[in-house]
C-alpha cells in the first residue's frame, strides 16, 4: 500500500483503521490478561514495528500466558521452546532425517523445528548453552534458518518473544550483547496492584473461563506493519532519536555524568531504527500521520536499557540502566546545542 499520493482524508481513515485493529486485539489479550497494560502495548508495538521483544520478571506474573493469549488473538501458528541446558540448536531449527520409500529408494527429508511458527515463545531463553542462544540470531535477523548448507525462510509475520528470570542465576548463560541487540525491546514486568492481584485470583479460582477470538488475521498483520514504515518522520525528529542513542556513549559530548560514570557500552544503530519504527507505530495509535518528539521518549526506556551496558561501579552502587536511560532523556535537548 502506498500512502505517499492519496487524499488527508484517506490518510485518516487509514490510521482509524489501524487503530480499530490495534484495540481489537488488546481487547481479546485484555479478555484473560488482568493489568499489565503498559507490557501489552509495549509488546504489540514491537509487533507492528516488526521486532523481537524479551520479557523479564520474577516467575508467575503471566509472561507465558500473555504471548500465548496473542497468538490466539491475531490467528497465528504459535509455539513455545522451553530453554534448557541440554537444548540443541537442531532442536530449534529443526533437522534432515534419511527416509525410505516403499521401493527402497533413500532420500533426506527435512523435519522443521518449533522455529517454523508465526509467534515464538522462547521461555527462559537464558538457561541454554550459547551454542543453542546463537541459534535464534539467524532466525531474529534474518527470518530464516539454515540447516545443512540450505537456507530456509520462516513464515511471515514471525515474532519472537523470549522470557527471562532476573532472580535466579544459578545454572544460566546471560545473554551476550550481540544477542540482546536483536530485541528491539526489552520489557519489564512488574508484580501486580493489590486491586489486580484481586482480579487475577478471582478469574483462576473460579469456574470463570474467558475465550480468546481471533480479531485479525495474519495478513492484516503484515499490511499493518507496511502501514508503520510508511509514517513521515522530519528530520529534526530523526535526529533526536539519533542524539539520544550516541547519548550512551561515554565519549559523546551530550553523554550525562551518569552515563561517563557508570556505562561500559552504548547502543548501537539498531537503537535508531527501534526508536523511530516504534515510535511511529505510537503515532498512529495517537491518530497522527507524522513522528513526534514525544513518541521517541515514550519508547526509549525499553529501546536503550539493554543496550547501555553498565560497568563494575554501577553495579556496585545498584546504579541500573533504567536509572542512566532516564538521566539521558532529562538531558538531550530536542534541537541541538
Amino acid at each position: 500500500m502506498d500512502l505517499s499520493n492519496i487524499s488527508p482524508a484517506d490518510v485518516q481513515r487509514i490510521c482509524q483503521e489501524f487503530q480499530t485493529d490495534y484495540r481489537a486485539i488488546e481487547s481479546e489479550v485484555g479478555k484473560v490478561i488482568v493489568g499489565q497494560k503498559a507490557v501489552i502495548e509495549e509488546v504489540l508495538v514491537t509487533l507492528f514495528a516488526d521486532g523481537h521483544a524479551l520479557l523479564e520478571g520474577v516467575p508467575g506474573l503471566a509472561k507465558t500466558l500473555l504471548i500465548r493469549t496473542l497468538a490466539d488473538a491475531i490467528d497465528l501458528d504459535f509455539n513455545r521452546i522451553q530453554f534448557t541446558p541440554d537444548l540443541m540448536p537442531a532442536d530449534i531449527t529443526g533437522t534432515n532425517i534419511i527416509e525410505e520409500d516403499e521401493h527402497g529408494h533413500k532420500a533426506y527429508k527435512f523435519i522443521p523445528g518449533p522455529i517454523f511458527a508465526n509467534i515464538i515463545l522462547a521461555d527462559e531463553i537464558n538457561r541454554a548453552t550459547p551454542k543453542t542462544q546463537s541459534a535464534m540470531l539467524e532466525s531474529m535477523q534474518e527470518r530464516s534458518v539454515t540447516v545443512y548448507g540450505e537456507r530456509r525462510e520462516l513464515p511471515p509475520p514471525f515474532l519472537v518473544l523470549a522470557t527471562q528470570n532476573p532472580l535466579e542465576q544459578e545454572g544460566t548463560y546471560p545473554l551476550p550483547e550481540a544477542q540482546l541487540d536483536r530485541f528491539m525491546l526489552k520489557i519489564n514486568v512488574d508484580y501486580p496492584s493489590e486491586d489486580e492481584l484481586m482480579e487475577v485470583i478471582d478469574r483462576t479460582t473460579t469456574a470463570k473461563f474467558a475465550t480468546v477470538q481471533p480479531a485479525v488475521k495474519g495478513a492484516r498483520i503484515i499490511e499493518m506493519k507496511k502501514i508503520v514504515r510508511q509514517v513521515p518522520a522530519a528530520e529534526h525528529v530523526v535526529r533526536y532519536a539519533v542524539r539520544l542513542a550516541m547519548a550512551t556513549h561515554v565519549d559523546n559530548v551530550r553523554a550525562p555524568e551518569s552515563v561517563r560514570r557508570y556505562v561500559r557500552y552504548g547502543a548501537s544503530p539498531r537503537a535508531v531504527q527501534a526508536l523511530i519504527l516504534c515510535g511511529k507505530v505510537l503515532a498512529l495509535l495517537d491518530n497522527r500521520f507524522n513522528l513526534s518528539y514525544d513518541d521517541i521518549r515514550r519508547v526509549a526506556l525499553p529501546v536503550l536499557r539493554h543496550r547501555t551496558i553498565l560497568n563494575f561501579e554501577a553495579e556496585a552502587e545498584g546504579v541500573s540502566s533504567d536509572k542512566v536511560v532516564k538521566d539521558i532523556i532529562a538531558s538531550v535537548q530536542t534541537t541541538a546545542e
